[in-house]
């Protein structure tokens, strides 16, 4: 979903494309996945460079259903919030309308190893690579106590394919301080210190057109078990509210968390030119709802 190069969820040490060192390959792709109370969409295109450098971009767009529905409902019911000056305060929370949107920009190089050529050695192919990630929903940032609505992240990643076994092994060390990759901001009410986070991808091939996997990647804790705030009001106040309303269930959904993320994947490849991968996500609490699981769907086109 960050547009680059590799698994689902995370980038592996590959460079995007089948292009060889004497080519220049690239691809567009688009991902659905639509979770229990959120819908996720994103479009990108990444092109390969003589199999040593890739650079990718991708815009994701998550739609927001039930909890953050409900929360513009109970803020507008109350009369909304106002700062000391009596002006209201954008939290940027509508009922059926709140959507997140980001930027991603990335970049990689191939520092060495070959994860196909060099089967024969346990010298894995090695990467380094970055994004620049910026969010488009300010006010809704603030309202869940990010730091940043863009920063960047670096990272380094590992990729072997063992081909006596059919598998592929990828290990990725991130360093970042994003919420949700991003989604929800970086960094939280302490700060926005960046740490490393592991992620890991394996997968077996199937046959030459058919690959099942695995995935997890670590997530961070700069906002769990923060409340929701706005001009540094505590909006679990409005709990007395939500109990009139008969939605006292929402109690704990003010204060926010967030998960590892996981997913289990089947990527069939038609033809060199056409991709075509399901998958089921396991995402745990995002923000304020929690228990967000349901399947993806992703389409890649190669050139």
């Amino acid at each position: 979903i960050d547009g680059a190069g590799g698994g689902g969820i995370t980038p592996w040490a590959t460079i995007t494309g089948y292009a060889t060192r004497d080519g220049i390959n690239g691809n567009v792709h688009y991902t659905y996945a639509p979770l229990a109370n959120y819908t996720l969409h994103s479009v990108g295109a990444a092109v390969g460079f003589w199999d040593r450098f890739e650079l990718s971009y991708a815009h994701s767009t998550l739609t927001t259903s039930a909890t953050f529905d409900t929360l513009g409902l109970v803020l507008d019911t109350a009369g909304g919030l106002t700062g000391s000056l009596g002006i209201p305060i954008d939290t940027g929370i509508e009922p059926f309308n709140t959507t997140i949107e980001m930027d991603v920009i990335g970049a990689k190089v191939r520092v060495f190893g070959e994860a196909i050529y060099d089967s024969d050695n346990l010298i894995p192919q090695i990467a380094i690579g970055g994004f620049y990630k910026k969010n488009k929903n300010a006010d809704l940032l603030t309202t869940l106590q990010a730091a940043k609505t863009k920063d960047w992240e670096a990272y380094i990643a590992a990729t072997k394919i063992f081909f006596p076994i059919n598998t592929l092994v990828n290990i990725t060390a991130r360093y970042t301080s994003a919420n949700q990759t991003g989604l929800t901001g970086f960094g939280g009410p302490d700060g926005d210190d960046k740490e490393i986070r592991p992620e890991i991808s394996l997968a077996y091939l199937l046959r030459k057109d058919t690959v099942i996997g695995i995935e997890w990647a670590k997530h961070g804790d700069n906002v769990s078990g923060k409340s929701v705030e706005a001009a540094g009001i505590d909006l679990t106040a409005l709990q007395p509210l939500l109990d009139g309303l008969g939605l006292g269930n929402l109690k704990d959904t003010l204060a926010q968390e967030e998960s590892d993320w996981f997913d289990l994947f089947v990527a069939y490849f038609p033809s060199k030119n056409l991709s075509i991968t399901m998958a089921y996500a396991m995402l745990g609490d995002i923000t304020i709802t929690p228990d967000q699981h349901g399947f993806y769907m992703s389409l890649q086109a190669s050139f």
